[in-house]
């Protein structure tokens, strides 16, 4: 049985539906993270485990027991904010030990509590400190000691790395994960931020328009997506527009060029258009005779760092398709307007819906990511 299960779970706010039939099974310890675009119900769906909102329909259940009806302060679950919501004229032990306080423990077993949990959080020597001492990092460290330290038996967490700089959150979304496991507590974290998403989560739930896309590891979701919109928001994308050869066995034409994908094209036809997504990581410079192949003119060439990203155009004016390939001081870059030949497995080509073909991203949507 879960620990945590969300069956049915619905919220209206009037005639506007935040939240459509959510369902949920997490284990005991697993961190779930809610991925999507800005108002797609994430945060929405959080507050409701919280108690914050109530549902309009459907049940929350925490380790058997029924939540759904239960005021925030009757439920024993731990939140942190995305804007950290400490009280400003508390110091940080005061703030840890806020939660245990109203639970009326007494004065030696908050001080163990706060000094183990402040230890926990790399934070031992500012106890005596008071938030706006602190840097942002050091502030939602201390937001999650204090959630952290009435034991709930589910942890969330609200977009909680938004405001810190790229570094600082790379840093603390470390700790926050190690903390975690090494606790073994429930988490459920939102964020719109894919990378966060994919490096913290066990499992992640794509949402949109209130909606559940997909359910699945980070894995799953980036390399096996079961929609267009998944597809297209976890990752960069090459979205091609492809003729059907033969839907049977999969051959498929761009820009002239023939490919196949790994499976028949359902609901295609031979000579009908689809759309087909290619991520740019998985496809390689040069031709391969058991890999598609696809031909062009370099176009742009695009250093981001870690990596360099190539982009070609089709000679017949179809459309554009770009490869990244780990940047290193021996790296032969091809001259833009050279004519080069680029390769992929049949896996790789994600052939997307028809009915959300007509709203894939553009190419240039690609350098944009």
């Amino acid at each position: 049985m879960a620990f945590l299960e969300l069956t049915g779970v619905q919220k209206r706010f009037g005639e506007f539906a935040a939240v459509h039939n959510f369902d949920l099974a997490a284990d005991a310890g697993e961190f779930v993270s809610f991925l999507g675009p800005s108002g797609c119900g994430k945060t929405t769906t959080l507050r409701m485990i919280a108690g914050f909102e109530r549902p309009t329909a459907g049940k929350i259940v925490v380790n058997g027991a029924d939540i759904t009806d239960k005021a925030p302060n009757q439920r024993n679950v731990g939140m942190v904010f995305q804007s950290y919501a400490l009280f400003p004229n508390m110091t940080v032990a005061d703030n840890v030990g806020f939660g245990l306080k109203i639970r009326k423990r007494s004065k030696d077993q908050i001080k163990k509590r706060v000094g183990e949990l402040l230890e926990l959080i790399h934070l031992p020597d500012k106890a005596s400190r008071y938030p706006w001492q602190l840097s942002g990092g050091q502030q939602q460290r201390v937001a999650l000691a204090r959630a952290l330290a009435i034991e709930p038996q589910v942890l969330l967490l609200d977009e909680p790395l938004s405001a810190l700089d790229a570094k600082i959150r790379v840093s603390l979304r470390n700790e926050i994960r190690a903390i975690q496991r090494q606790l073994g507590i429930t988490t459920v974290y939102v964020t719109h931020d894919q990378e966060e998403a994919l490096s913290l989560s066990d499992r992640i739930v794509v949402m949109s328009e209130g909606r559940v896309e997909q359910i699945g590891t980070p894995f799953e979701i980036y390399n096996f997506p079961s929609t267009g919109f998944v597809a297209r928001f976890v990752g960069t994308l090459n979205v091609l527009s492809a003729k059907v050869i033969d839907p049977g066995a999969g051959t498929l034409e761009v820009a002239g060029q023939p490919i196949r994908a790994a499976k028949p094209i359902s609901g295609g036809h031979a000579g009908g258009m689809i759309t087909v997504a290619l991520r740019p990581e998985i496809i390689q410079l040069g031709s391969r005779a058991d890999l598609n192949n696809l031909s062009g003119i370099v176009d742009d060439v695009t250093f981001l760092g870690s990596i360099v990203r190539v982009r070609i155009k089709f000679t017949d004016g179809s459309g554009v398709i770009s490869f990244d390939t780990f940047n290193n001081p021996h790296l032969a870059v091809p001259d833009r307007g050279t004519a080069i030949t680029v390769s992929f497995p049949t896996e790789a080509c994600l052939v997307l819906d028809q009915a959300e073909a007509a709203a894939a991203a553009a190419p240039e949507d690609l350098d944009a990511a």
